[in-house]
């Protein structure tokens, strides 16, 4: 799948970041390659948290690295797009509207890690954790991403990062004077542009202790290590002692009073505090990209700290964007930990998956942009076929050519797509008339261009499901297209001449014109000849009075078909309910 040449004109913000990784790749091993098939395998990075529903905002963290990774794997390099699931982070607090779930019953789990918490009732998973990034690992497997998921859990309590461990309490002096620098500049208050990641919630809320995300500090001195609890399992503890030599150390539970002390060279109950856990993993992946939340550019952040603390593990901050705000249309601002936001599978009920990488390749990182749960979806398929015919035909922006091939397919090759996709919005009204009926949605769609009829409905699919499924989930039940079972004999008495005029041509121009293109010829074309134009005269051989008149017979006939001011368009309509029945509602 060709991706458009690179130039300062034509290059897309994929292949540009594509370009710095390679470079920055090739600085940190000058010369171990003949080849980019040779070279050191690329490594960019993403981080998730299965804290609760992982949104479409979390989508982007994964989104931006895996359309560089693909691009850079596009060129022939190898490179491995590694998702970090931290299921080793605390359970901070339980998420509103989550099915099987009992807010006090839950709440008894607060502190312990995401993968001791129990997965929600009627959940056919292990735990908290495993549940949440089950539905988002089947999102991802639907969108094309390919890439390597590492457990956190699995990394700590295997033994994994002890040399790490031991390596940041060794130097735990260095990374407190790091930290140091930012515990007394207070950053002046800004509004959020999207709420913090759980990471970042984990370290600010933590146990309510100021510092939590630094690690613990008092009488003992600085550590930048948190057990877990061995009675409770949870994190809210202290260390209240440290020997370098024989690395034994010894805490204390505030939840339940537990203490103990462990040889922290074969104890694997415990992490890093965040904002040294995560420059500690860059080190150990060596991780060249990574884009973060627009709240990790401020001052003391974890990407700024990380970026000194690295070091001291020796390893280099990875380069790569901060990422702006997804939203939704009609909803506020996404955070997992409130519910009821919508996740990648939400989104993909209702859109095809290459409409949704879509929406993540075509703005850069720092752009924010809303996804369409409401009528806007429509419009947004219409600009996607759009731009999918002036692919077609050669005649698009290189930029949008480059965004369109990134959201239709990977490296791997191209996502199954619909066969024959007829416009969302003519689908979605089908879908709505026809309340479920496929014969008669086969019906209609056949009916639609008869030159071409569909020999089944196959050749629409997968778009009609989700056009169907938009439907069934997303548009309101007052906003649903009920058809008249019988004439409005009140209106239809009522009618002046000119509206009964208008009815009867239309009706005597039904047989016709029965096809998609003919009725909208044909519903346009009435009100043009009642005003002594012809039917195909444009709008600027037109008095701006025949577009009330439209209105007019438009309304007009929505009332007597389906009872309302509005409904699906009328061609579409029409052809929904079909000629004897629009002929017996229309009153011949």
């Amino acid at each position: 799948m060709p991706i458009v040449a690179q130039s300062t004109e034509t290059t897309d913000w994929v292949s540009r970041f594509a370009d710095e990784v390679i470079e920055e790749s090739e600085r940190r091993a000058p010369g171990k390659a003949t080849s980019p098939a040779t070279a050191p395998v690329i490594v960019v990075a993403s981080g998730l948290s299965p804290s609760g529903p992982i949104h479409l905002g979390n989508l982007r963290e994964v989104m931006t690295p895996h359309l560089v990774a693909d691009e850079i794997r596009r060129r022939g390099h190898r490179v491995r797009h590694l998702i970090s699931w931290d299921d080793y982070d605390r359970f901070r607090k339980v998420p509103k509207g989550i099915a099987g779930v009992d807010e006090d019953s839950f709440s008894q789990h607060i502190g312990k890690p995401l993968t001791s918490v129990p997965a929600p009732e009627g959940s056919a998973h292990p735990n908290w954790a495993e549940h949440f990034k089950a539905a988002m690992i089947e999102s991802l497997a639907e969108l094309g991403v390919e890439f390597d998921g590492i457990s956190q859990t699995a990394q700590y309590t295997s033994g994994v990062y002890r040399e790490q461990i031991l390596h940041a309490m060794r130097h735990r002096g260095e990374i407190d004077a790091i930290l140091d620098q930012y515990r007394t500049k207070k950053a002046p208050a800004k509004k959020q542009q999207k709420p913090l990641d759980e990471a970042e919630l984990e370290a600010a809320e933590g146990s309510g202790a100021a510092a939590e995300d630094d690690g613990s500090s008092g009488s003992a001195g600085y550590f930048p290590y948190k057990p877990y609890c061995g009675n409770c399992e949870k994190d809210l503890t202290t260390v209240t002692a440290y020997d370098d030599d024989t690395t034994e150390l010894t805490y204390t539970c505030t939840a339940c009073g537990f203490a103990e002390t462990v040889r922290l060279n074969e104890f694997n109950r415990g992490k890093l505090v965040w904002k040294v856990d995560w420059p500690m993993r860059w080190a150990y992946e060596g991780v060249v990209f990574e884009p973060s939340g627009v709240d990790h550019s401020s001052p003391g952040s974890s990407f700024q700290v990380g970026g000194q603390i690295v070091g001291i593990f020796g390893g280099k901050q990875p380069i790569g964007p901060m990422y702006a705000f997804v939203g939704i249309s009609g909803m506020a601002k996404m955070s997992s930990s409130r519910g009821g936001v919508p996740t990648p599978a939400d989104a993909l009920k209702i859109m095809e998956p290459q409409i949704l990488r879509w929406l993540y390749a075509r703005r850069r990182p720092n752009q924010s942009f809303k996804i369409a749960f409401d009528q806007e979806i429509q419009r947004l398929y219409d600009e996607w076929d759009k731009l999918d015919a002036k692919v077609a035909d050669s005649s698009a922006l290189p930029g949008d050519v480059a965004a369109h091939a990134r959201a239709v397919g990977t490296a791997a090759g191209e996502l199954p797509r619909t066969p024959r996709p007829m416009p969302y919005r003519t689908l979605a009204s089908v879908a709505d008339v026809t309340a479920g009926h496929a014969d008669q949605a086969l019906r209609i769609l056949s009916e639609l261009d008869p030159a071409r009829p569909l020999a089944s409905l196959d050749e629409v699919r997968p778009r009609l499901d989700k056009a169907e499924t938009w439907i069934n989930t997303q548009v309101p039940a007052d906003q649903r297209t009920i058809v008249r079972e019988e004439p409005d004999h009140d209106l239809l008495k009522s009618l002046d001449e000119p509206s009964q005029q208008s009815l009867r041509l239309l009706l005597d121009g039904l047989a016709d014109h029965w096809s998609l293109d003919g009725l909208t010829h044909l519903v346009y074309g009435v009100p043009k000849v009642q005003a002594g134009f012809p039917a195909d005269a444009t709008p600027k051989e037109l008095p701006p009075e025949i577009k009330t008149a439209q209105r007019s017979f438009f309304a007009l006939l929505y009332h007597l078909l389906v009872g309302r001011d509005t409904g699906p368009r009328l061609p579409t309509l029409l052809l929904a309910v079909g000629q004897e029945r629009v002929r017996a509602l229309l009153g011949e």
